[in-house]
């Protein structure tokens, strides 16, 4: 497989940036559970089948990058239970695109997990433009760097 050359610098990317925080499968499977009410280390453990050293460490991560928040609810024996934060809650339309995503493209089947809008119909995620409402079509978005 042929490397980059010594003096190519990786293009500077906050998607990079995302993944360094939530780019592996057990923390956007912990963010998941989370998400579907899940709060304890058993029960996040048990719908994952993370180990528990790397679920462990996994857990401290996102609580260091502000993602979930730990809060005791036993003393005796000492037990924590995990909350999203605004920066985890604000990974749902993350999740949701991945899980239609896998839905089209990867699961063979039903999906077995579907949500309902508070309007009363399915809900799925989708991407669009702000401005106009448009849902994003192949073709349609340009690479515009920056301005230094």
């Amino acid at each position: 497989m042929p490397t980059a050359p010594a003096d190519k610098t990786p293009r500077d990317c906050t998607i990079a940036d995302a993944l360094e925080v939530v780019g592996d499968r057990w923390s956007l499977l912990v963010v998941r559970e989370l998400f579907y009410a899940e709060r304890r280390f058993t029960e996040i453990a048990r719908n994952t089948g993370a180990p528990r050293d790397v679920l462990t460490t996994r857990l401290r991560k996102l609580v260091n990058h502000g993602v979930i928040a730990r809060k005791q609810y036993s003393e005796h024996p000492p037990r924590y239970e995990y909350r999203l934060t605004d920066a985890g809650r604000a990974l749902a339309p993350v999740l949701l695109t991945l899980k239609r995503w896998g839905h089209e493209h990867v699961r063979n089947g039903p999906d077995p997990v579907l949500f309902d809008h508070t309007c009363g119909h399915e809900f799925i995620a989708e991407v669009h433009c702000t401005a106009c409402g448009d849902p994003l079509d192949r073709g349609q978005l340009n690479l515009r760097p920056r301005p230094q």
